[in-house]
C-alpha cells in the first residue's frame, strides 16, 4: 500500500482523546506508506489538526491534512469569480481557507455575498444560520463542507454539520452542493495531494467514509471505534459496504482472514471466516459456529447477508451476529 488515507473523528481520536491503538498502528503503517488525514470537520485549520495529531506522538504536518474546508473552497472557485464576497457560516477552520484563496469574507447577508459556504463550528447559533437564510433568498451558490448528521465527542455523540445545514434548508427550501465525504470533491482533493499508487481509506461511518471511498474507487476499511457498529455493518447497502472490517486499527498489521462460501443443494449458503460459520437459508440467517473471534463472526454474517441481495428488514437474523442475546 502506497497511501493510507484515514478519517479522524472516530478513527484516530474521539474529542480530545486518542482512540486506543490508533497512534501505534498509524506510526507502524507510516514506515511503508504515506499517511493522509482526511476530515469532514471544517472547524479547524490544517495546522491545528496537525498540531493535535502531533500531540499524540504522530509525525504530521499541515500538508498531510485534507479538510472539507479545502474541498469546499475548491468548489467555490468553480462557482464564483476570484475575489468575490463570500458569506462564511463556520469557524476559523473555514474562514482562514476562504480568505487564503483570495475571497472577501463576510458574516452578513447585507454585504450582498456572491455565495454562501457553511461548515461546522461548535459556536454556531441561530444568528449565523439566519444570515445564511437571508443571503440564500437570492439565487446564489450554497456550498456545504459536509453533511455529517452527528459528530463523536468526549461526552458522546453530538449534532454535526448536516443538522445545521438542515436548519437552513428548512428555511430556504433548497439544498447545497456538498464538498465533504461521501461526495467526490474531498476524495479528488486527497488524490491530487498524495499522488498516484495503491490506496486504502479508513473510516468509522458507512454513509460518509465508506460510501465515499467506494464511489471514488478506493478500497475501504470500516473500523468499529466510532459511529457505526455491527448492526450497521449487517444492514449496509451495496454502495456502503467496506472492503474490510476491523475492530480497531491493530488490524492494519494483521493478515485479513479468508472468506469461504459453500452452497448446498437445498439452496442454503454457508459462509466461513476463520473458525466462525454462518448459514443462510431463505430469509433466515443463523450462526452455526461462533468461532474464537467475534469479528470473524460478523464478517461471515455480513457476507452471507450481502451475497443474498435481500434487504435486512426482511430477514430473520441471529442476534448473536450483532451482540444480542
Amino acid at each position: 500500500m502506497d497511501v493510507v488515507l484515514t478519517d479522524l473523528d472516530g478513527v484516530v481520536y474521539r474529542g480530545k482523546d486518542a482512540i486506543p491503538h490508533a497512534v501505534e498502528a498509524l506510526t507502524a503503517a507510516s514506515a511503508s506508506a504515506r499517511i493522509g488525514y482526511i476530515t469532514n470537520n471544517a472547524s479547524r485549520r490544517p495546522q491545528d489538526v496537525a498540531d493535535h495529531l502531533t500531540g499524540y506522538g504522530l509525525t504530521v504536518g499541515p500538508d498531510d491534512v485534507v479538510t472539507s474546508s479545502q474541498a469546499g473552497v475548491h468548489m467555490l472557485s468553480t462557482l464564483v469569480p476570484d475575489g468575490a464576497t463570500i458569506l462564511v457560516i463556520g469557524g476559523v477552520g473555514l474562514t482562514s481557507i476562504v480568505e487564503g484563496a483570495g475571497y472577501r469574507v463576510t458574516d452578513s447577508a447585507d454585504d450582498d455575498p456572491a455565495a454562501v459556504i457553511q461548515g461546522f463550528s461548535p459556536d454556531l447559533g441561530w444568528k449565523q444560520l439566519a444570515e445564511a437564510s437571508f443571503a440564500l433568498a437570492k439565487d446564489i451558490p450554497w456550498v456545504a463542507t459536509n453533511m455529517d448528521w452527528s459528530i463523536p465527542v468526549e461526552r458522546g455523540i453530538a449534532p454535526g454539520n448536516g443538522t445545521l445545514v438542515a436548519a437552513v434548508h428548512n428555511a430556504v427550501g433548497r439544498m447545497p452542493v456538498v464538498a465533504g465525504k461521501p461526495e467526490r470533491p474531498i476524495f479528488d482533493t486527497a488524490v491530487a495531494r498524495f499522488g498516484e499508487g495503491s490506496r486504502l481509506f479508513i473510516g468509522d461511518r458507512l454513509d460518509t467514509d465508506i460510501k465515499g471511498a467506494n464511489d471514488a474507487g478506493i478500497p475501504s476499511v470500516l473500523v468499529l471505534t466510532g459511529i457505526d457498529q455491527a448492526k450497521q455493518v449487517l444492514a449496509a447497502d451495496a454502495r456502503s459496504r467496506p472492503t474490510f472490517v476491523l475492530e480497531d486499527l491493530r488490524g492494519l498489521s494483521e493478515p485479513y482472514p479468508v472468506t469461504e462460501r459453500h452452497d448446498a443443494p437445498d439452496g442454503s449458503r454457508t459462509v466461513t471466516v476463520g473458525s466462525a460459520r454462518v448459514r443462510m437459508h431463505g430469509h433466515v440467517v443463523r450462526v452455526e459456529e461462533h468461532g474464537d473471534d467475534a469479528m470473524d463472526l460478523l464478517r461471515a454474517g455480513a457476507t452471507a447477508i450481502w451475497d443474498s441481495g435481500l434487504a435486512i428488514y426482511g430477514l430473520d437474523v441471529d442476534p448473536a451476529l450483532y451482540g444480542g442475546e
